[in-house]
């Protein structure tokens, strides 16, 4: 064989080889990378769920409320102001693997939340303020233990029924998707692996 076949030969044999090498290494990089990822990802899913319930909003309501009561011809009524702090959570033991899905394509990690739920209202009773009319009946009936009962289960459906609002929800839920969020794509940035990390609840787009 003439010394250029031998070249050609030699130069063929050594760019395959590089190219071999070449995929193994890019291979061996992607699977890393992958291993990577789900095993960050499935970490975080764990420290999630050891929480139990995530919080990552709360807000402050008052609640007005007037309750009246006639007897014997007379009447007596009481007002209520109410103010009670509620929260704003997520049941993270119900986060599943199922739940977590990646998009090689985008590099993004979607993570579908469980829905908020609202824990409370927790009553300052220090804040609670009454006012009533006076009269005959509070002084010689029982209206007023009556009529300060009905205030006060008034008042925390009230309460509820404002936290409930769709600011105060779009709030909550914001919140909610920022608080997850940061705790997969923190630990992901921190082992150097780049990820899109977005968290959406089941009702919305995508989720």
């Amino acid at each position: 064989m003439k010394p250029l076949g031998k070249w050609l030969i030699a130069i063929a044999f050594a760019i395959a080889l590089g190219l071999g090498a070449l995929l193994l290494v890019q291979r061996t990089a992607e699977n890393r990378w992958q291993g990577s990822l789900e095993t960050i990802a499935a970490s975080s899913l764990q420290g999630l769920r050891e929480q139990n319930r995530l919080s990552a909003f709360a807000a402050r309501f008052v609640a007005v409320v007037t309750s009246e009561q006639n007897r014997f011809g007379l009447s007596a009524k009481k007002t209520l102001i109410m103010p009670g702090l509620v929260r704003y959570e997520v049941d993270l033991s119900k986060l599943a693997d199922k739940d977590l899905r990646w998009d090689e394509a985008t590099k993004t990690l979607s993570i579908t939340l469980p829905p908020v739920e609202i824990s409370g209202p927790e009553v300052d009773m220090t804040a609670i303020r009454e006012y009533d009319g006076g009269g005959i009946l509070l002084a010689l009936t029982d209206a007023e233990k009556t009529l300060d009962a009905a205030n006060r289960k008034a008042g925390q459906v009230e309460l509820v029924r404002q936290a409930r609002e769709d600011v105060p929800m779009k709030l909550a839920r914001e919140a909610t998707r920022r608080a997850i969020a940061n705790s997969f794509s923190m630990p992901l940035k921190a082992a150097g692996v780049e990820a899109n990390v977005v968290a959406r609840f089941s009702d919305e787009s995508g989720g």
